[in-house]
């Protein structure tokens, strides 16, 4: 039997998952020298090399655990190798080859439609779909669209194994295989690493956070056991867990370099007030899971990165999608932060999209999502120097008797003056208004606003605190060289970064 394909995470330890289960005498060998098993396993018969984790019948095995597996000792990134798997029983031998295997960085994509969506979909897709050549050691792997009311060892299917891109898997359909946020960050990555990157995409759009948490995730934020939760923003799947069991808890036993995530317009009336514990929570859940279940290969506060939601044309002018947003962040308005070590975020609410043939809370740039995280990649996983989030306020001073309250950033900004996208919260007789802030003067790193409009005690200031704050990459703030936009924020106005303003956000 041959097997084709295949990524493997370095520089530690590799796992390989079986086909089928041995009888006796299971006899492996690779390019590499060293092998080892893991404690409280038992290996029959000669073993050498990178051997396959296979499961042993009862009879065969005195061990507390019927499983075992013997990991390959660290390799160099590269390829293609030849794994060969030989099964002795009596006088038959059975032979496993897996040709074409690569040794790389393995990054898991999850969410909902947003992450889905496929290159099919995206804006220059037929450019897109024609560019696969130079990165044939970009492997793919697509998880099929699966519940279970328990968490399962092994994914049910599969709709695409471990492949080469090419234009059909890429942009098999509409929302159907390999998502493009996946695939495009894969290549980013590659571009600048040089060398073999494995994507796994697992991803149902509609769906809300709480069906992709574990339970224990969802005890520790309050969430009801046997929630099921009904909204016209949730379309797929929403009972608790049902994704975490079928289409995440089945890969944990993998070792992979970090996850990246697009999710939450179908919390915007679920749960919404609890994404701010929720999601902090599944990052958690899933990096202890994965940890323990790679035996300690993948990280334990591996790297996670998301994308912090788009723009939608909605029919109201509530706050629910800026809640969220904020929520992404536990309420902190940035990434990595105490309660989320290790992560990195994509601001995405400039790039709105009016005419998606798909709606607005679709929008086809996945390419620019897609580069701004790798930058987050790049710095957070890989520990790269450089600028991957955009500027934030780091000092607030309110002249009063001028009518201004002066921003400090803690980046270099560059300003495009906005009337409206600025508010500040204005108090008297114990009521609060929001109003306008105008832009005013600008420096290199200061900005100041005129708030002479509120007649009474300014409590609070807010920026872009809208479903939808500007048009395609014309928000009002960037960094000058990055390009990479100022990211939403509420601040008390005795904060010196912004904070958690509950009161004022409802």
């Amino acid at each position: 039997m041959a097997l084709d394909g295949w990524s493997l995470r370095h520089p530690r330890p590799l796992q390989v998952p079986p086909t089928a289960p041995p009888r006796r005498g299971v006899r492996v060998s690779s390019p590499a020298r060293g092998w080892r098993i893991l404690p409280n396993m038992v290996a029959p018969g000669f073993i050498f090399g990178l051997v396959l984790p296979l499961i042993l019948p009862a009879d065969t095995s005195k061990a507390h655990s019927n499983s075992w597996m013997v990991v390959l000792d660290p390799m160099k990134p590269g390829g293609p190798y030849e794994v060969m798997a030989q099964q002795t029983f009596g006088r038959t031998n059975f032979t496993l080859r897996v040709h074409d295997v690569l040794f790389g960085d393995v990054w898991l994509c999850s969410g909902q439609s947003n992450m889905q969506m496929t290159v099919s979909q995206i804006f220059n897709a037929t450019r897109e779909l024609s560019n696969t050549a130079a990165y044939q050691s970009v492997r793919i792997f697509s998880v099929s669209l699966t519940e279970a009311e328990q968490e399962l060892e092994d994914l049910a299917k599969v709709d695409l194994q471990w492949s080469k891109p090419t234009s059909e898997n890429l942009g098999h359909g509409v929302f159907k295989y390999m998502s493009a946020v996946c695939w495009l960050f894969g290549r980013n990555l590659y571009d600048t690493l040089h060398y073999p990157i494995g994507l796994i995409s697992s991803s149902w759009g509609g769906t809300p956070i709480e069906a992709w948490s574990s339970g224990r995730s969802l005890k520790t934020c309050g969430v009801p056991t046997r929630g099921f939760t009904q909204s016209d923003s949730v379309t797929g799947p929403s009972k608790n867990s049902v994704l975490w069991n079928a289409m995440i808890h089945p890969l944990h036993n993998m070792t992979l370099k970090g996850m990246i995530w697009y999710q939450g317009e179908s919390n915007i009336n679920v749960n919404r007030d609890l994404y701010n514990c929720t999601f902090p929570a599944l990052i958690e859940d899933w990096r202890q899971a994965f940890h323990r279940g790679s035996q300690g290969q993948t990280e334990r506060f591996f790297p996670f990165g998301f994308v912090q939601l788009s723009s939608y044309l909605s029919a109201t002018s509530d706050d629910k999608f800026p809640q969220i947003r904020w929520h992404q962040t536990a309420d902190f308005g940035y990434v990595p932060n105490v309660r989320m070590p290790n992560t990195f975020m994509a601001v995405a609410m400039d790039l709105c999209d009016r005419t998606s043939p798909y709606g607005s809370i679709h929008p086809r740039d996945k390419q620019t999502v897609a580069y701004r995280l790798h930058l987050g990649a790049r710095a957070v996983a890989y520990g790269e120097k450089l600028i991957f989030q955009g500027p934030l306020p780091e000092k607030m001073e309110l002249l009063a008797d001028r009518g201004l309250l002066n921003l400090t950033y803690s980046q270099q900004i560059q300003v495009k003056k906005q009337d409206k996208i600025f508010e500040i919260s204005c108090c008297s007789d114990h009521q609060c208004k929001w109003l306008p802030a105008p832009m005013g003067t600008f420096s290199a790193q200061t900005l100041a606003l005129n708030v002479s409009s509120c007649r009474g005690t300014p409590a609070a200031v807010r920026y872009a605190w809208t479903t939808w704050p500007c048009e395609y990459k014309r928000c009002p703030l960037y960094h000058p060289s990055s390009t990479l936009p100022a990211p939403p924020f509420i601040a008390f106005m005795t904060d010196q970064i912004p904070g958690d303003l509950s009161k004022l956000a409802k």
